[in-house]
């Protein structure tokens, strides 16, 4: 049965994806996906998705703001627009998105099942009972506004869904997985992640089986109207908190408000874990990437976090921000993107998948190999503090082609010089 994997804070953040920003995720999450597919294959990529430590390392790693809801329309998107030319050869179709574009799921749906030969209506349905669960029998103060719908030529699917709530400026994202899933009033979710606020009202959890009962019951032998009166009584009375509450103790990724990496955000070990590694494996692994001055060694350290994401373990995700010193962020946290860098990476990705699709598994098993790396050293290596490491990034931003939402970055030598 698929139940919550877990719950997490996530800030609302206004603006939108540049455009130089917003092609590159397309890119590199497209190369990502394809690689985990060829690793493992479509139903672990789906597990991946489901999982939401890792969509938003998944985020981070793509250079979008580490923390911020953001990270949900900017991922669904960039993975619409990457894999619909490749649904043909993956065989995974993108749906949905943000405001109109979720209320054409349903319809995107049919058309997708009848290509590939599903139950257009049954796949429908699912699209708008989930989005009805989220909605209705979850009340949380949330209000959705994404609802993105991920499915294969086998019918599996996952949707990723997001609520805001305006007045707290918060949001929360809901995940459902298709696999075990026998009821859609039964525990369905594969996790809710958001901040509990107050009462939490979830119908679709498997205990409220008896409340959802009492209600049709009610309905039928008291009418509207006596409802109404009973709840005016019934409001009088303090509430018991206790049951609400045990619907959600479950794993809590807390995201905070702050727009810088901190330390407390960040697993160390695991950070110098990779940057040893790709000290250590780079030379020998992509030599010929090293021969690009200047910025080849520093794409191999943003090379170890993207193989973390193919191949890490799913308890490997429980800081995100760690992911966000591969690309950086677009608002320059924890520094400006590095485009120089992000270009090289996707190379690297795109070349090592191209020809994994010859039979040629070399370019692939190197990153394979860089990722184990990462993972035997770090219980004994040591390195730079966060502060020493980020301010490095930005000493070192221009010559890395450092943009961000405020523009490039400026030559170092030359802001001295003024």
């Amino acid at each position: 049965m698929a139940t919550r994997a877990g719950s997490a804070d996530l800030p609302l953040h206004g603006g939108r994806v540049p455009r130089w920003l917003g092609d590159r995720m397309t890119r590199l999450g497209a190369v990502i996906t394809q690689a985990i597919v060829h690793h493992y294959g479509r139903d672990e990529y789906l597990r991946r998705l489901a999982n939401p430590f890792w969509f938003q390392s998944f985020g981070a790693v793509m250079g979008m703001d580490w923390h911020s809801s953001g990270i949900t329309t900017s991922v669904i998107g960039a993975l619409r627009r990457g894999l619909q030319p490749l649904s043909g050869e993956l065989g995974i179709h993108i749906c949905g998105g943000r405001g109109s574009q979720s209320r054409r799921t349903p319809h995107e749906l049919v058309s997708i099942a009848n290509r590939v030969g599903l139950d257009g209506d049954h796949l429908s349905t699912t699209s708008r009972l989930v989005a009805k669960v989220d909605s209705a029998a979850v009340q949380d103060g949330f209000d959705l506004y994404l609802h993105g719908f991920v499915v294969t030529n086998d019918g599996k699917w996952v949707v990723v869904q997001q609520g805001m709530n305006g007045e707290k400026r918060q949001a929360r994202r809901y995940h459902w997985f298709s696999e075990g899933l026998t009821n859609f009033l039964d525990s369905p979710h594969a996790a809710i992640e958001g901040r509990t606020q107050g009462q939490i009202v979830n119908l679709a959890d498997a205990r409220a089986n008896l409340s959802r009962k009492g209600q049709l019951e009610l309905l039928t032998s008291l009418g509207p109207d006596k409802i109404v009166r009973e709840l005016a009584l019934l409001e009088k009375e303090p509430p018991n908190t206790a049951e609400g509450q045990a619907q959600f103790e479950l794993p809590h990724l807390l995201m905070p408000s702050h727009h810088d990496v901190r330390p407390a955000d960040v697993n160390m070990r695991r950070l110098h874990g990779n940057l040893a590694a790709a000290a250590d494996r780079g030379p020998v692994d992509f030599e010929n990437l090293l021969l690009t001055p200047g910025v080849g060694a520093r794409t191999v350290q943003a090379l170890a976090m993207v193989a973390e994401v193919v191949h890490g373990a799913p308890y490997r995700f429980a800081d995100p921000a760690r992911f966000s010193l591969a690309h950086g962020g677009k608002d320059r946290h924890p520094f400006p993107v590095p485009l120089k860098v992000y270009d090289e990476t996707i190379g690297v990705m795109k070349s090592a998948v191209q020809k994994a699709r010859l039979g040629l598994d070399e370019e692939l098993q190197a990153l394979k190999r860089l990722d184990e790396q990462s993972r035997r050293i770090e219980r004994y290596v040591t390195g730079p503090d966060l502060k020493e490491i980020v301010a490095g990034e930005f000493r070192r931003s221009s010559q890395f082609g450092g943009r961000s939402v405020f523009g490039w970055e400026p030559d170092a030598a030359e802001e001295d010089q003024i």
